[in-house]
């Protein structure tokens, strides 16, 4: 059996009890170490679960997946993921190349991100689709995001934006040279991608958020350290929300009033955050 378990958002402690009891009597454990990542480290899941763990990188997962599926149709094996095992597509076609193969499946469930960002105030219901941010490089701005932002804008939706992050990457350099040297971690933040969704704006040009449109910034959500900052996206490129993981939620028209009441208990600048919301924003 292939158990595909997801761990929750913060530290060892937010297995479920149905996913660790799992993990104690596999034959083998992977943690899948490049989509996301806990607030603690290998070596104290590790002592937590009571079992050694195979990192499992994004060359593994996604061109040796065999090694992770071997024996899997005697055995149990398995598969550890920050937040919700479906978080992200490799996930799922880890899942059907299992079943090509004949492997049974399991997938025990935990907090994502996904739902956990509910945790701002923000109605779940109000949200539209989720995009992803990633590093710019000074030859490389790509904005197919910036699209999807627009249709949730249209409709009057949030949108939760989920930041790069860049673990075991190797560079466009290194990458081109066939060098497996790599680069070392980065997470982006709250700020830079404020920035970032700005600068987009400037060259798009098509009004969809701008310097005084509403933004909440969540940074290390489901920990004792987690921390909510909202405002303007221009407030919002200069705050220091600290360590990872970040993420950022634009705010849609449709907002509720009852969100703007949890919304400014968090403002970077309440009296400012009430202006743009009384010219802006709970338009039905």
């Amino acid at each position: 059996m292939l158990y595909l378990i997801g761990l929750g958002l913060a530290d060892e402690k937010d297995i479920t009890v149905k996913g660790l009891e799992i993990v104690q009597k596999a034959e083998r454990v992977y943690l899948e170490a490049y989509t996301s990542i806990l607030l603690v480290d290998h070596e104290k899941l590790q002592a937590y679960y009571g079992r050694p763990l195979i990192l499992a990188d994004r060359e593994m997962v996604e061109s040796s997946s065999d090694e992770i599926l071997a024996d899997a149709d005697k055995q149990d094996v398995a598969f550890l993921v920050v937040g919700d095992p479906f978080g992200a597509t490799t996930h799922t076609d880890l899942l059907l190349r299992a079943r090509q193969l004949s492997i049974p499946t399991q997938t025990i469930h935990n907090a994502s991100i996904m739902n956990a960002i509910g945790t701002t105030g923000l109605q779940l219901y109000n949200f539209g689709q989720t995009v992803s941010m990633p590093f710019f490089t000074d030859n490389w701005k790509p904005s197919s995001f910036y699209d999807r932002v627009a249709e949730n804008r249209r409709i009057g939706l949030h949108t939760l934006v989920l930041l790069d992050i860049k673990v075991k990457e190797p560079s466009l350099e290194n990458l081109a040279r066939g060098r497996k040297i790599y680069e070392p971690p980065r997470f982006m933040t709250v700020a830079e991608c404020a920035s970032q969704m700005l600068e987009t704006e400037e060259k798009r040009k098509e009004g969809v958020y701008g310097e005084k449109s509403l933004a909440v910034g969540v940074a290390r959500v489901g920990s004792a350290e987690q921390k909510i900052v909202s405002g303007t996206l221009s407030d919002l490129t200069q705050v220091d929300m600290g360590p990872p993981l970040h993420s950022l939620v634009l705010l849609g028209r449709r907002t509720h009033d009852l969100e703007k009441d949890v919304l400014v208990e968090w403002a970077v600048n309440p009296e400012v955050f009430h202006d743009v919301w009384n010219i802006e924003y709970g338009k039905q």
